[in-house]
C-alpha cells in the first residue's frame, strides 16, 4: 500500500515519471513482486519495428507516462489519467505474438481490462477508482479503430463506459508515446485524435 501511494505521488506530480520508474526498476520489484511482475513482463516484449521505433513495451509505457504527465492539467480526473496511462498495455505480455511476419498483439486492450483491475485490486480498494482505470485501459484502441473504420470500433459502447474526451486524451498519450516523434509527426496524431472525436460525435447524434 505503501509503495501505491509512493507510485500514486509520482504519477500526478513528477514531471517525466519515467524517471522514478527507472530507478524504481533497479529494486528488482518489477520482476520479483506481484503485481508489479505485470509492468516488468513488458520489458520482454517486442512491438513493431515501424511503428514502435522505440522498443519493448516498456519504453513505450514509459514514453506514455510522461506524455501524460505534461497533459494531465487537461483532464477531469488526473489520477484516472496517469494510472491508465501506467497500465494501458498490460495486455501485451500475453497476446503479442508473430502473425505472418508481422508482430501483432491483438486484442490486448481487452485482457488489459481485466489485467489492470486485478493490479489494482491487489493495492487499492476504491473500487470506483478500478473501475474507470480498467474502462480506460479497455477502449484505447478505439480511436485507432474509429479513425480507420474497422469493424473492431464500438463506439456506442465505449461512450457509455467512458467519458469520448478523456480516452481521447489517453489516445494521444499513446501515439505520441513512441520514438522518432517529429513535430509534423505529432501534429498529424493530433489531427487524428479530433477525427476520432468528430466520428464519434457524429455518430452519437446519428443514434439520437
Amino acid at each position: 500500500m505503501q509503495l501505491f501511494i509512493e507510485i500514486n505521488e509520482h504519477l500526478l506530480n513528477d514531471k517525466k515519471p519515467s524517471d522514478y520508474f527507472i530507478e524504481l526498476s533497479k529494486s528488482g520489484i518489477f520482476e520479483l513482486n506481484y503485481p508489479y511482475t505485470l509492468l516488468g513482463d513488458l520489458k520482454e516484449v517486442p512491438q513493431s519495428p515501424q511503428h514502435h521505433p522505440e522498443g519493448s513495451a516498456w519504453n513505450h509505457t514509459m514514453l506514455v507516462v510522461d506524455n501524460a504527465a505534461e497533459r494531465k492539467n487537461l483532464s477531469q480526473n488526473p489520477k484516472v489519467l496517469m494510472w491508465s496511462a501506467l497500465l494501458h498495455d498490460l495486455g501485451k505480455a500475453a497476446t503479442t505474438k508473430m502473425t505472418k511476419g508481422r508482430i501483432t498483439a491483438y486484442d490486448h486492450d481487452k485482457l488489459g481490462e481485466r489485467l489492470s483491475a486485478k493490479f489494482l485490486e491487489e493495492l487499492s480498494d476504491d473500487k470506483e477508482f478500478i473501475n474507470q482505470v480498467s474502462k480506460m485501459v479497455r477502449w484505447h484502441m478505439q480511436i485507432l479503430f474509429v479513425t480507420k473504420g474497422l469493424p473492431f470500433a464500438d463506439i456506442k459502447r465505449m461512450a457509455s463506459e467512458v467519458f469520448l474526451d478523456e480516452i481521447a486524451l489517453l489516445g494521444l498519450c499513446d501515439r505520441l508515446g513512441r520514438g522518432d516523434m517529429t513535430l509534423d509527426k505529432k501534429l498529424a496524431e493530433e489531427k487524428g485524435i479530433m477525427t476520432f472525436l468528430e466520428k464519434c460525435h457524429r455518430y452519437l447524434n446519428n443514434k439520437n
